[in-house]
């Protein structure tokens, strides 16, 4: 994000209400004075979680002069719920204002056309950078020193605190738990990810027996009574034969800190045996055991990884790190936010969150069971060629071969037959399931928004919904047909240059759901800007754009700071006659077409 001549003065703030203010209705012209950041997130996108990360720093830095506002900006139905946006709000520690934003009415003033976005407005009111995707906090810092400076000079700025009001805080045993487990004594052992913590419990799910984890958020290894997690989610048991070799029974995904930890169940030691390499937001987000090794949903980078306890290596098993739906062999598939694994024999199953799909991994190659995209979704029974889930985020191997899935966002319970390839729904009005685990014939469900165990699922019984097709209301980009120019914005950040010393410093790939959309300008190359040849036979779809861009510190430096920026667009058009005949994404920077 870089400071630009382009300024446009910034739309007032619409939605239908505002969370953490104490029941206040802010205006940005109330704010007049401050540096205000804008961030337009989805509780269901990773990437924006890592956002919200990256901003909690800079917050605390600048918290006299900047106020930051999320702009929550749904994708999937269950995310315009109120209940569920502030229980998110909750779950992920977001400690600033929060505009609701069910109908995107903020989002289409800002044109914004992808999670996560960042607009910085000035102290008097005009929006000066917009950046979208992850990794900009440094280029964030260098603009608000700029802009503090500069107003402070004009009078303009103004100091003050912030208009954030945190919500109450509740305790429960369990907050916002994720996945479970069954210990060799029996026990039920879960990520509690809103505590920061493992939580033990006896066999009926009920009764707390110990905690490990302080509670606090951190990696810190020790005792049970000394170490930190930062919002665990997977949890896996290793065979007895490799515990004994590695000194520890269980692996855990420590979503937040990139990490793998090893857990010692007699006495609750943690050490960490993974992490990912600097700068890779891998979030783990579940782990199992498969073939030798622990597999690794890597939700933040849209892979699976692989690590091996006895040699401690740490690597890619597949995906491309491209967000989309694509089957094959393990180096070309892509995933969008796998979530959930469940090993059955040569097969691991698993659930790609992002396309609401029910995927598998056998001889080499990933498969998709059910699923149909980015933007498709809702509750619908029968054929899996039909059939849809909303955002599932756990997944489990039933005694008699079918699958049972976390339905999170839709609040249920699936079953999958892979003999009859049919889906059917196995229990309804489950509060945002995230994992499962038998216990005997009994099926637990860790219940996450309900913060419980429970066991909502009759062995052998379930029940027909006739649920609809559901898509995103995200709102479609109006384009024209013919030639339409692709204009990738970016700015380097202050004191940093495009970094050019081993060839290109930039790179973009396009392509288009369905491939027929597009006639000519797809694939790789290194231009930010290209002209595409869009077909006016195919009314409607989804060009996909991912661009990077390397930049480094321009001081003269032998060997210097260097940073690579990198987004992934799925674009929805709709294709009109007389239609614009461009389309500005911006990387980082301002559309100068604006000014």
């Amino acid at each position: 994000m870089t400071k630009s001549r382009v300024r446009v003065r910034a739309p007032e703030l619409r939605g239908r209400g505002w969370l953490n203010t104490g029941g206040r209705q802010l205006t940005l012209a109330e704010l007049r004075g401050r540096i205000v950041l804008l961030d337009f997130w989805t509780f269901c996108c990773v990437n924006c979680l890592h956002v919200a990360d990256e901003l909690r720093p800079l917050e605390q830095e600048y918290a006299d002069v900047l106020v930051t506002i999320g702009v929550h900006s749904p994708k999937f139905e269950h995310e315009a719920d109120p209940a569920a946006l502030a229980a998110a709000v909750e779950r992920y520690g977001i400690e600033h204002p929060v505009l609701d934003d069910p109908e995107l009415l903020s989002w289409q003033q800002y044109a914004v056309r992808a999670w996560p976005t960042l607009a910085l407005i000035d102290p008097e009111g005009y929006v000066v950078a917009q950046a979208a995707g992850e990794g900009h906090a440094q280029a964030l810092g260098r603009l608000i020193e700029e802009l503090v400076a500069e107003h402070s000079a004009k009078g303009t700025l103004r100091r003050g605190d912030s208009p954030y009001v945190p919500p109450p805080v509740q305790h429960t045993d369990l907050r916002y738990p994720s996945k479970a487990l069954v210990t060799p004594l029996g026990t039920l052992l879960v990520a509690d990810a809103g505590q920061n913590s493992l939580a033990e419990f006896g066999a009926d799910g009920e009764r707390l027996l110990r905690r490990i984890g302080t509670g606090e958020r951190g990696l810190v290894d020790g005792d049970a009574g000394t170490a930190r997690f930062a919002e665990p989610q997977g949890l896996v048991l290793l065979p007895a034969p490799i515990a004994a070799e590695v000194g520890y029974e269980v692996v855990v995904a420590d979503t937040v800190n990139h990490a793998l930890r090893g857990v010692r169940l007699r006495d609750g030691l943690v050490s960490t045996v993974a992490r990912a390499p600097d700068g890779v937001p891998l979030s783990p987000w579940d782990v199992a055991w498969w073939q030798g090794r622990v597999v690794v949903a890597a939700a933040g980078t849209h892979q699976l990884w692989e690590f091996d306890p006895a040699t401690g290596v740490f690597e890619v098993l597949a995906g491309t790190t491209a967000e989309a739906l694509r089957d094959g062999p393990l180096a070309q598939a892509a995933f969008a936010q796998p979530s959930g694994l469940a090993a059955a024999g040569d097969r691991l199953w698993l659930v790609d969150a992002e396309t609401s799909a029910l995927r598998y991994v056998e001889s080499g190659r990933v498969h998709t069971a059910v699923g149909q995209g980015l933007f498709d979704f809702g509750h619908v029974d029968g054929p899996a060629a039909a059939a849809l889930f909303q955002h599932p985020l756990g997944v489990g191997v039933l005694p008699d071969g079918s699958v049972v899935v976390c339905d999170t966002y839709n609040n249920a319970v699936r079953r999958y037959d892979p003999v009859a390839d049919e889906v059917s729904t196995l229990a309804m009005d489950v509060a945002e399931p995230s994992g499962t685990v038998l216990v005997g014939d009994a099926l637990v469900v860790v219940e996450s928004a309900a913060h419980r165990l429970t066991r909502p699922v009759a062995p052998g019984v379930w029940q027909e919904i006739r649920g609809g097709a559901r898509q995103t209301q995200r709102p479609a980009a109006d384009i024209g047909a013919g030639e339409l120019t692709l204009d990738v914005i970016f700015e380097p950040a202050p004191g940093q240059k495009l970094d050019e010393r081993y060839g290109p410093a930039t790179r973009v790939q396009v392509s288009a759901s369905p491939p027929e959309l597009l006639l000519a300008g797809g694939g790789d190359g290194t231009d930010l800007r290209r002209v595409l040849s869009i077909d006016p036979r195919v009314g409607a779809g989804v060009l996909h754009v991912t661009a990077q861009a390397a930049s480094c510190d321009d001081g003269g430096a032998p060997n210097p700071a260097c940073h690579l920026t990198r987004q992934d667009w799925g674009v929805p058009v709709r294709v009109v006659p007389g239609g614009p005949a461009r389309l500005a994404l911006i990387l980082r920077g301002m559309d100068p077409a604006d000014g």
